[in-house]
């Protein structure tokens, strides 16, 4: 059975994009390439995590579709080691849309979930909105300085205490939208709008999840956050230190 809607698109030539795609399922490996392939994807299937992670020791692709319910290695394993070796966008791929499900997903490195079946124009359109804001940004105030906390954002690097900390894009894509709006209140629907570029299809355990993990790295003790407070029922909120 296919994942898709039964709709029929038509698509547009893109930049071409290389992407790895892995699920223990044939039928839709080879669905999954014909539609990415069609739509400019330069595509490279796995069965397994095993095979996936092998094959980035040769070459790390741009984005990562990743099949959750994988025999052996895990979908979550093979996300946290993928997270070891890539900080590309990884969008994770699942039957099963429960939270814990989502959130674990999530917490092992996934940037982004979709739900089998999906219609390929969501699944496109998801990437390409990914693959946009993992692209490097340079805005007019190059280096954040809060105290401990430094950003140098052209250079998409994070520093705390003098020490570098390792985030992935869209952590980094949240903490510098945060860093450069002090003291205002960005609810989750500006962080999707913004960040994952999603309207009607997004979902605000997104933002939740990746903010606890933003504040991990982050905060010296996430009970009680220095950098991102809460405004309960509103949003979130970077403090300036």
């Amino acid at each position: 059975m296919s994942v898709f809607e039964h709709q029929t698109y038509k698509y547009q030539k893109i930049k071409m994009n290389s992407v790895f795609v892995i699920d223990d399922d044939e039928r839709i490996r080879d669905s999954l390439k014909l539609v990415l392939e069609d739509d400019g994807f330069e595509v490279t299937t796995f069965e397994s995590g095993e095979a996936l992670i092998s094959a980035l020791e040769a070459h790390k692709p741009d984005i990562f579709i990743l099949d959750l319910m994988l025999p052996k290695m895990t979908g979550f394993e093979c996300a946290k080691l993928i997270r070891q070796k890539s900080n590309s966008p990884i969008l994770m791929v699942s039957a099963r849309s429960d939270t814990h499900d989502v959130v674990a997903g999530l917490e092992a490195g996934a940037d982004d979930y979709i739900t089998k079946p999906f219609a390929p124009k969501e699944l496109t359109a998801r990437m390409k909105a990914h693959l946009r804001r993992a692209k490097p940004v340079i805005e007019e105030q190059d280096e954040l300085n809060f105290g401990a906390l430094k950003i140098q954002v052209s250079q998409g690097l994070v520093y705390l205490n003098e020490k570098e900390i390792y985030l992935t894009k869209t952590e980094f894509k949240i903490l510098t939208l945060m860093a450069q709006n002090p003291n205002k209140i960005i609810s989750r629907e500006d962080l999707l709008e913004k960040i994952w570029g999603y309207d009607w299809f997004g979902d605000t355990r997104l933002v939740d999840t990746h903010i606890r993990r933003l504040r991990a790295k982050i905060e010296e003790d996430t009970s009680v956050p220095k950098y991102i407070s809460t405004s309960r029922g509103l949003g979130y909120k970077f403090i300036p230190s």
